[in-house]
């Protein structure tokens, strides 16, 4: 396996003790990290890598991503539209003024 340009890590909101408080889980985090993942594949970009974390602690603005090494944090991507906004900004360099938390 060749070292990714990107990472995308997908709030899943569990804690410490193992339950999902948040609302990324519970805002369907999960399912989307599945057409993210498609979209990717899709668009051809084999040198962006998905994982999902536990919680992120951004909870009031999520569900909730980050892609590294931009270090740019994501919110309320709660839809394939929202994905495709994030997957936009990795293909152009410059995040999404939408999503974008400052």
């Amino acid at each position: 396996m060749t070292k990714p340009k990107h990472h995308v890590f997908v709030c899943g909101s569990f804690r410490a003790n193992g339950t999902p408080q948040g609302v990324c889980n519970k805002g369907g985090s999960m399912q989307l990290m599945q057409y993210l993942e498609e979209e990717l594949a899709d668009r051809g970009m084999a040198d962006v890598s998905v994982s999902s974390t536990g919680c992120l602690k951004v909870c009031d603005r999520g569900p909730a991503l980050i892609v590294y090494p931009e270090n740019w944090w994501f919110g309320h991507i709660d839809s394939e539209e929202a994905i495709d906004a994030v997957i936009d900004s990795i293909e152009s360099g410059k995040p999404s003024a939408e999503h974008v938390i400052a």
